[in-house]
């Protein structure tokens, strides 16, 4: 994906510094009033008439600013879901990428995960399809497991836990294990986007979960599948508690809805 990264801001600049190891294709653009740009940057005077200039040409523009100054920006050049470029806007505090425009058909909601995942935010998705789907996979495993027995093992602890793949949300997995092929291309085969969570996350986090001796021996956490099942949602708590396969382990959060209750 072509990627466009922009910004208003010192913090904005130092969260696409951080984000360009990810992306390191995409162009950058910084408004001039901002001291020290990174280097990469083209310096922009005004986002308005900047925005129009690139939009047609970027299958993804992700805008560190404020999502008021985005929509106002996207005034006159937004078209149709199924050719505009998705668009993804990230607080200058780093604590949310909303998928804003093109969701589904435009991959801004996968666009959204994966700026999430670098900066460890909370991906915001509200498209009806996604937003409704309130389990997530937690999961562990051994260096090099394929993804045919990750996918077995999903599959299987799904139906243990009497659901259906149309109900899961994420899988998730701890930032160890970010760049594991056999995770990655089970996310691809299944269709769920990939969660990374934060090691340090785990380590301070306070709910309620089994801890491993053989986790904290290897990996120095107190354990992976359900603390990741339980940080990558809002409001959860464990469905299926951690369940374990040949060098998987596998556990099932389910999100509260508490507008639903």
């Amino acid at each position: 994906m072509k990627v466009a990264l922009l910004t208003l801001s010192k913090p904005g600049c130092r969260i696409i510094e951080k984000l360009l190891p990810a992306f390191p294709e995409a162009s950058v653009f910084v408004h001039e009033k901002v001291p020290e740009p990174p280097r990469v940057a083209e310096v922009f005077e005004q986002i308005l008439p900047k925005t129009r200039a690139i939009f047609p040409h970027f299958e993804g523009l992700v805008f560190v600013a404020p999502c008021g100054v985005v929509v106002r920006a996207l005034s006159g050049v937004v078209g149709h879901k199924k050719t505009d470029p998705a668009v993804v806007v990230v607080d200058a505090g780093g604590r949310h990428a909303i998928s804003l425009l093109s969701g589904h058909e435009g991959g801004a909601n996968s666009l959204a995960v994966k700026v999430a995942n670098v900066i460890h935010a909370e991906p915001v998705i509200s498209t009806t399809t996604e937003a409704t789907k309130d389990h997530i996979i937690g999961i562990g495993c051994r260096k090099h497991t394929s993804s045919k027995a990750i996918v077995e093992a999903v599959l299987d602890a799904i139906n243990k836990a009497g659901l259906d793949l149309e109900q899961i949300r994420f899988m998730a997995s701890v930032d160890l294990k970010k760049k594991e092929p056999g995770l990655l291309q089970a996310s691809k085969e299944l269709g769920l986007p990939f969660r990374v969570i934060a090691s340090e996350e785990i380590r301070t986090f306070a709910g309620a979960f089994d801890a491993s001796e053989f986790v904290m021996n290897n990996v120095n956490l107190p354990a992976v599948a359900e603390p990741c099942a339980l940080l990558a949602g809002r409001r959860t708590k464990l469905l299926l508690k951690k369940t374990i396969y040949p060098g998987i382990t596998i556990a099932i959060a389910k999100e509260n809805f508490m507008w639903s209750e």
